[in-house]
């Protein structure tokens, strides 16, 4: 396991993301790394390593669109990884719980896996006791998602899409994220 000490200084998950979008997307000198990390199936897990000007390293896999690892400086300039990670796909098929993962349908739970919508009761399956959590059985975490990495201006750009067809899971209607 990467890093998988407590530490009391780990940065949230919302923190994690507005690093992401704030400083590796903004610096100059950047680049993106794409490695075959593994298989699902027959479908391929790749993990893409971003960097920035001032060494910043992220790593995310499109399995689960997950956050793998986040190299930041501390107040003295060493680097060292600030989320809880694996260094193998393995774990995360196993079902590790979420580590850094985009979750989704719905993060949280939903009481007794129903929802209403337009008069009519939905059921979703019930993965959580009684509840539905963070998309159901197979949410988004367990899914491979379409990496891109040709946006825009910025060498350091990676954007990752999941389309859930209506019915996946019990939800309405068709998603893209």
């Amino acid at each position: 396991m990467l890093e998988r000490d407590l530490n009391p200084k780990r940065v949230g998950l919302s923190a994690i993301s507005t690093l992401l979008c704030c400083v590796l997307a903004a610096a100059a000198h950047s680049a993106v790394v794409a490695e075959l990390l593994g298989r699902v199936g027959d479908e391929k897990v790749e993990i893409y390593t971003l960097t920035n000007a001032h060494g910043i390293e992220a790593r995310i896999m499109t399995y689960g669109a997950s956050i793998v690892s986040l190299k930041t400086p501390d107040r003295d300039g060493d680097f060292s990884n600030v989320v809880l990670g694996f260094d193998s796909l393995d774990p995360y098929i196993a079902g590790i719980p979420y580590y850094g993962a985009t979750v989704g349908r719905y993060a949280n739970r939903i009481a007794k896996g129903q929802f209403a919508l337009d008069g009519a009761t939905h059921q979703l399956p019930l993965n959580d006791g009684p509840n539905s959590l963070h998309g159901g059985r197979r949410g988004f975490d367990k899914r491979i998602w379409k990496a891109d990495t040709r946006g825009g201006t910025a060498h350091n750009t990676l954007r990752l899409t999941y389309v859930s067809p209506a019915g996946e899971e019990g939800y309405t209607g068709e998603l893209t994220s």
